[in-house]
């Protein structure tokens, strides 16, 4: 799909606040002043409210996740975690925090086994306190304004704050999100109080008020993080996941967590180098393990380096982007998991040499047959020797929400922050009279080895971080800016990730069209993933002509980006249509 600049498309209607004179959402912004992109309207206005008075690109970032807590509560929140990438124009530096969230200390490899010594179904471990990982949100955004922000907690989480109080209107998004949780919401007292009025999902175009946020927000601005990790609001947290609180008349069996004040009181964010690689003479950098979006973003591409993608026809161009990222998930799947409890190979995963030991594995006139076994980045064979000496295992499951938030400001840094409360809705348990929901994030971790014979970097343990998938980007051209980037979508957000860059900086595609474009996510599986425009196009015929085999999914991550352009201008992109289309701003059209 081709998206028109500055036009809405039919359906991206999205979130209005409950001031009727709320911004509309636009999928396209170009202006001075600086940027921001996320998938709602309000948000992205809440940080452009900080932009405009002053306020950096941290400062911005942090304003517009806590409003995206507020307007997309099924994704992101006070109760999840994330990854934020920030690049420092006065320094000319690149640098993260993850704020992935951490096992309980008590976690061993049977955290989600039976009694049998069998992994517990999906949606019985989702739903749980089982699933519930130590936040990591708060103090990501606690220790980013700390070391890199111009403006208190406190200052930048009024504009949320004030729309937790008055509320939004709501979506067909909203509610759809809403009711596909109907049958879990309804399960739990607070969160059927919260997010089922009346027993029923909210009316698309009634106003959503969350005055339990408001007032979590207000305590956070107060006291700062420590109510969580050292506090009333932690001990809450804690309770919940011990006891949820489940409605007497539920079937559902919901099992109890074992997360401490303890392992509140312990919780840190790592501050680390990020991923880096180079592609066409830019440098691409990205979100290092826990996070597999780094390593796996920058190995595809290195794969991808020598094959000047801009000349061949759009069927041996998704061909060859499918191949890379099928053979980039085979080795994330072997080597990535938490730092701290594993040896992650992360420079060698980055390399030119291990990326040219792989490439060669992709023909022209033949498709690999996935589960594909990992090489050893640790000691590459070579460029040319096709390295298949592993052993097989095929990737495993990881839901696919979460959210991403873009800026940049005036003084030309930027920040790609993604975060995440896990799958929609996340473990469906709000903390009562807090107002938020708490993440599911540890299933993320593999349940049990997905094949006895090959490592599993991933399974659970004492204070661990379950990896993730999630990709902020950071793309810069000597000390300046290209452009940033990342999206949700569990796995799928690195496929997201890539098949932008390429699109955008292969193809020749304007951001907002690259991000537009049809999807197609490999990952290490035996099919495929299409989404209509491409399962309906005349590409797929001659795709499976060649092997490949497909599956349709209906809509495959939601991106945000920002672009450096010429005279200090900044362009802010977002989707045309998915998840009902996102809101790009700038501060100002016009000097």
């Amino acid at each position: 799909m081709v998206a028109v600049l500055g036009v809405v498309p039919a359906g991206a209607a999205g979130h209005e606040s409950a001031d009727k004179g709320a911004p509309a959402k636009t999928p396209v912004a170009v202006g001075y002043g600086g940027a921001v992109s996320s998938v709602d309207p309000d948000a992205s206005a809440a940080g452009i409210d900080v932009l405009r008075h002053g306020g950096n690109a941290v400062d911005a970032a942090v304003a517009t996740a806590a409003a995206l807590g507020v307007t997309e509560p099924y994704s992101a929140g006070v109760g999840g975690g994330g990854y934020f990438v920030y690049y420092n124009a006065k320094r000319h530096q690149v640098s993260t925090l993850d704020g992935r969230e951490t096992a309980p200390r008590s976690a061993d490899q049977k955290l989600f086994l039976d009694k049998n010594g069998k992994p517990l179904p999906f949606a019985d471990a989702v739903t749980s306190g089982l699933s519930v990982g130590t936040p990591g949100t708060p103090a990501t955004w606690n220790d980013a304004l700390k070391d890199w922000g111009t403006r208190s907690l406190g200052q930048v989480l009024r504009p949320a704050e004030r729309l937790a109080r008055d509320g939004f209107t709501v979506d067909s998004t909203f509610r759809q999100q809403t009711a596909d949780n109907q049958a879990r919401f309804k399960d739990f007292p607070a969160t059927a109080k919260l997010f089922l009025p009346g027993g029923e999902p909210p009316a698309v175009g009634s106003t959503f008020r969350n005055p339990d946020l408001a007032r979590t927000y207000a305590l956070l601005a107060k006291k700062g993080v420590g109510a969580i990790y050292k506090g009333e609001l932690g001990r809450d947290i804690v309770d919940t996941v011990r006891k949820p609180p489940v409605d007497p008349k539920a079937q559902r069996v919901v099992r109890a967590g074992d997360l401490t004040t303890e392992d509140l009181r312990s919780y840190g964010t790592k501050r680390q180098a990020p991923t880096r690689t180079d592609y066409r003479g830019l440098d691409v950098y990205g979100m290092a393990p826990s996070s597999s979006g780094g390593t796996s973003v920058a190995e595809a591409l290195n794969i991808l380096e020598k094959t000047d993608l801009s000349k061949l026809s759009d069927v041996e161009y998704l061909h060859r982007y499918i191949e890379a990222s099928r053979i980039a998930f085979a080795d994330r799947g072997r080597w990535v998991g938490d730092p701290a409890a594993e040896d992650v190979p992360t420079k060698g995963l980055t390399s030119q040499r291990f990326a040219d030991s792989r490439a060669c594995l992709i023909k022209d006139d033949a498709v690999l047959k996935s589960p594909v076994p990992p090489g050893d980045p640790n000691n590459p064979s070579g460029p040319g020797s096709c390295d298949t000496r592993g052993h097989a295992a095929p990737t495993t499951y990881e839901g696919e929400n979460t959210t991403h938030l873009t800026v940049a400001d005036k003084w030309g840094n930027v920040v790609a922050y993604t975060l995440t409360i896990e799958q929609t809705g996340g473990s469906g348990i709000t903390v009562p009279g807090r107002g938020f929901l708490l993440n599911n994030e540890l299933t993320d971790f593999s349940f049990a080895p997905a094949d006895p014979a090959v490592h599993d970097p991933n399974l659970p343990g004492p204070g661990k971080r379950p990896r993730s998938s999630m990709s902020p980007t950071i793309v810069l051209d000597g000390h300046k800016p290209v452009l940033a980037l990342g999206s949700p979508g569990g796995a799928t957000i690195i496929t997201t990730v890539l098949q932008t860059l390429l699109n955008h900086l292969d193809r020749g595609m304007p951001l907002v069209d690259a991000i537009a474009a049809p999807r197609a996510s490999q990952r290490n599986a035996a099919q495929t993933e299409l989404e209509p425009g491409l399962w309906n196009g005349p590409e797929r015929a001659k795709l499976e002509a060649l092997g490949h085999s497909f599956k349709q999914n209906p809509e495959i991550g939601a991106a945000t980006g920002v672009q450096r352009l010429s005279g200090g201008r900044w362009l802010a992109a977002a989707e045309t249509e998915r998840r009902g289309g996102g809101s790009a701003m700038v501060v100002s059209p016009k000097r």
